[in-house]
């Protein structure tokens, strides 16, 4: 260069400097006109090293930048072959110490970009970069210079990125690189000149620094994304998985307008990814319509002329792969080839439905359970294969405290309940054999799988029309002509992502995950909940949950495990049923009538208790086998669901009636009260008489005294409605008032004592009582000269049960609950409530139970450890009293 012009290019003035450059530009538009290249790179060469690079001159670095700004103008489009030379150093002024040298930079950049135009492009990736860190700069100067800059560069980019190829490439270079592969001439052609902005090169960067956390970085980012999406030729929505995480981030972030800008780029990004899809299945089903209508052609001709259809079929032959690739017009459609990996996305979505620590981080938990549901309708078949991820996600999102994330989990679960439901069921399956072995019915320990455990069912029974509610329209139904290719569901891991939403702590997202359960065994009874498996256990813990709700529907689902299996593993249920009642007493207290009675409400209530009474009648445990009878008993007497059982249990002049009276009756031995109206409620009279003979050498402690009480109130319920009218005929039904006299006299002068006796007075039984037979003679002396028959001994079958053994089997079971009551007071000689003879006498420490409504309320046991009885029996506390009375009064 001249010496004036490397004064003023060194000078600290920019006017000078500026002049400097004039002169510098009028002298590269000389060498350009004598083609003096030589001249022009020797000048460049100086203005970069000796200039740009003079990292200790800050004057020199200014007017360098000015300088190639001045060549670059001048040089115009001829720029191209030096910008290799000329963009390196005026990018590394971009990162200065200096605010002004940062700002020349950019000044200069603009000046050389906005002459260069598309063969900028090479450089992008330099560029971006550049600006990437300039977007935070703290000086406003700067900033402002950046941003002019970047708009020049996204103007360039818009215009020409898809297009523009640089006039440096060498069309020999890159024929030579494509033709070594196996490519037609045509696609030779067409690849030869690779444009100057590449995508590839350019998305591991923007994958680099979509990490970044200033928002003005984020911003930056959010626009250049959104303006390359924009360009159609591009597509750059193949690359989406490589920055979608970072981008979901930017959500959160304090600034207002970078949430905006990115929930924008979003939904653009997930519209057109709906819009693909809907092409692609569009064209799929255009094909596959001209393929079916293409063969019923040719079977139509064929069967009409074989030449004619041998020709028909030559000629479409050659169209059939013109139009392979193309829509029905065969016209290319922008979109119809671009590859989404929508696997890699729902990756990505999965740790965002996750409920955040942050409130602020809300957006992204709603905006990904919105991506989600749109990719029921964009790929379905995808999202089954990450089913057990999904719901550990989505069924805690069921419970959030926002009302817009609970609609949209609500939403979603619903989504993949019927995309489930819409699978292909089990049907075709081979059949399991069951273990013929029967399980040890034994109840002292908790439930577990393993030796106890038995095989899952053998078929399914149930109806599957009803699984999982409506389907959904946007998955076709199995009878379409275009079925979706769906993956097999991962039933295990499904059923094990399931069983650990039982330890939520919300209650909407453990009824949830139990419906779910429920639907899944509908659907494929013979793939999940194997009773060895650890999710049977996990079901019987269950019923101690807190939730209503939960307890129903985990009822339901060990119902309907029951009903699709074998007798071996329904009798496996009811003594893990009974074990957990016998080790967790505040359950049998609390939930045991509900349990219970929802059981007979999807079971068959006979199966339930007799399986239950062959159980019980086996139990050691004589406390717990006689608090058990009597709920059993409470709940067969009260529940309406119990109202079938209770008729054909009055029937014992049938075969069915007398074998569940005789199952009960040996197990509901164990319990006095219980046994005693369980013949009530069978109208065997005769043997109710003569259990009261029997009752009467038992120690009468307060707990049967209540349980007669409670007794008493319940023959005044609808129930006993047919035993208050047979009292109308006392020469048919002698024994009922025997019987019921006979309470009468267990009973102290209590409230229950005169509620009975009303009872008996209202219908003037006393010039009856003659005719009750004695010593086994069907007519008293003084009784009228008809005869009648027997009430309890019935014509027929009746005759079959062996009432003899039953009262022997009653006495042999109360001896046993003696004995073991006295061993175990034995054992605590400071015991209250045993005499000086070792004998159990009556005290307060029992706790009676609720009296039930006749509607089948919840009623309690009996169990010891409370000093004050509760309801029932409430003359008691008054008898003594009564007593002192009539004492003072003699």
């Amino acid at each position: 260069m001249d010496p004036h012009i490397q004064r003023s290019l060194n000078d600290k003035l920019y006017d000078k400097r500026k002049i400097g450059a004039l002169d510098l530009e009028k002298v590269i538009r000389d060498c350009i006109d004598q083609d003096d290249h030589e001249r022009i790179r020797a000048i460049i060469h100086e203005l970069c090293h000796e200039y740009a690079y003079s990292v200790h001159q800050p004057n020199a670095r200014n007017g360098g930048l000015i300088g190639l700004a001045a060549a670059s103008i001048a040089l115009g489009p001829e720029v191209a072959q030096y910008l290799g030379e000329i963009v390196p150093p005026v990018l590394a002024c971009f990162s200065d110490q200096d605010a002004r040298v940062r700002y020349y930079a950019c000044e200069s950049m603009y000046n050389i970009a906005k002459v260069a135009k598309g063969e900028i492009l090479p450089f992008f990736n330099s560029v971006f970069d550049a600006l990437c860190k300039l977007a935070a700069d703290a000086e406003l100067s700067v900033k402002n210079g950046a941003e002019l800059f970047d708009r020049l560069i996204k103007d360039i980019v818009a215009e020409s990125a898809a297009t523009y190829v640089s006039v440096l490439q060498s069309p020999e270079e890159s024929i030579a690189e494509t033709s070594s592969g196996a490519c037609s001439p045509t696609f030779q052609s067409e690849t030869a000149f690779p444009t100057a902005f590449s995508l590839p090169r350019f998305i591991p960067l923007l994958r680099e620094r979509i990490h970044v956390i200033n928002p003005f970085t984020r911003n930056f980012l959010v626009s250049w994304i959104t303006l390359l999406d924009s360009i159609p030729d591009l597509e750059l929505v193949t690359y989406l998985p490589d920055f979608l995480e970072g981008l979901f981030k930017f959500l959160n972030d304090p600034n207002k307008d970078v949430q905006v800008a990115t929930q924008d780029a979003l939904e653009g990004f997930l519209q057109e990814i709906r819009r693909i899809a809907r092409l692609k299945r569009g064209i799929e089903d255009s094909r596959k319509s001209r393929t079916e209508k293409r063969t019923r052609t040719m079977s139509d001709s064929g069967s009409g002329n074989t030449e004619e259809a041998s020709r028909q079929q030559e000629s479409m032959g050659g169209e059939e792969y013109a139009i392979a690739d193309d829509t029905a017009d065969g016209s290319w459609i922008p979109g119809q080839d671009v590859q989404i990996d929508h696997q890699r996305i729902i990756e990505i979505l999965i740790p965002f439905l996750e409920a955040p620590n942050d409130i602020s981080q809300e957006d992204i938990q709603l905006t990904a359970l919105r991506w989600v549901d749109d990719f029921f309708e964009i790929c379905p078949e995808d999202l089954v294969l990450f089913l057990p991820r999904l719901l550990s996600m989505v069924l805690p999102a069921i419970s959030s405290n926002s009302e817009a994330i609970r609609q949209a989990a609500l939403k979603v679960n619903t989504s993949l309940m019927n995309l489930v439901a819409s699978l292909s069921d089990d049907m075709s399956l081979p059949p399991r054999t069951a273990t013929p072995s029967t399980p040890r019915l034994s109840i002292g320990r908790a439930p577990q799988g393993g030796r106890d455990s038995i095989e899952p069912p053998r078929e399914a029974v149930g109806n599957q029309s009803d699984i999982g509610g409506s389907i959904s329209s946007r998955f076709p139904p199995s009878n379409s002509p275009i079925p979706p290719k769906f993956p097999e569901l991962d039933y295990q891991a499904t059923v094990n992502a399931l069983t650990l939403q039982f330890l939520n702590e919300f209650e909407e997202t453990r009824v949830v995950a139990l419906e779910w359960l429920i639907m899944l065994h509908k659907k494929a009874p013979r793939k999940i909940l194997a009773i060895n498996d650890g999710t049977f256990p996990a079901l019987l813990k269950t019923l101690s949950d807190s939730s209503d709700q939960v307890v129903q529907r985990d009822l339901q689902l060990l119902s309907q495990i029951s009903q699709n299996s074998e007798d071996d593993y329904f009798a496996l249920f009811m003594v893990n049923l009974l074990s957990l009642f016998s080790t967790d007493r505040r359950l049998l207290e609390t939930r045991g009538n509900m349990i219970i009675r929802q059981l007979c409400t999807n079971l068959n209530p006979e199966k339930i208790y007799r399986t239950l009474a062959d159980i019980l009648e086996k139990d050691e445990d004589v406390e717990f086998a006689s608090i058990m009878v009597q709920n059993l008993n409470n709940i067969l007497i009260t529940a309406p669901e119990l109202i079938d059982l209770r008729k054909r249990l009055r029937s014992l002049d049938t075969k069915d009636g007398q074998m569940i009276f005789v199952s009960l009756f040996r197990s509901w031995c164990y319990n006095a009260v219980a046994t005693f109206s369980l013949c009530l409620l069978a109208q065997a009279y005769e043997q109710a008489s003569n259990l009261l003979q029997i009752m009467a050498d038992l120690d009468i402690t307060v707990n049967m005294l209540i349980q007669v009480d409670k007794l008493v109130q319940l023959l005044e319920s609808p129930v006993f409605t047919y035993l208050r009218l047979q009292l109308l005929e006392p020469e048919k039904y002698p024994f009922l008032y025997k019987s019921l006299y006979g309470l009468l006299m267990l009973l102290p002068q209590s409230s229950a004592f005169g509620l009975l006796k009303n009872r008996l007075n209202s219908v003037s039984p006393i010039g009856y009582l003659h005719i009750v037979p004695r010593g086994g003679n069907t007519q008293a002396t003084n009784a009228p000269t008809q005869s009648y028959e027997r009430p309890t001994r019935v014509k027929g079958r009746a005759e079959d049960i062996k009432w003899m053994e039953l009262l022997d089997k009653f006495r042999a079971v109360q001896e046993r609950a003696r004995r073991q009551t006295l061993q175990q007071y034995s054992n605590k000689p400071s015991a209250p409530g045993i005499n000086s003879n070792g004998v159990g006498t009556t005290s307060a420490t029992f706790t009676p139970p609720r009296v039930p409504t006749p509607s089948g309320g919840t009623g309690g046991n009996a169990p010891s450890g409370s000093s004050k009885p509760r309801g029932g029996l409430t003359g008691i506390g008054r008898l003594a009293g009564g007593r002192k009375a009539a004492s003072r009064g003699k």
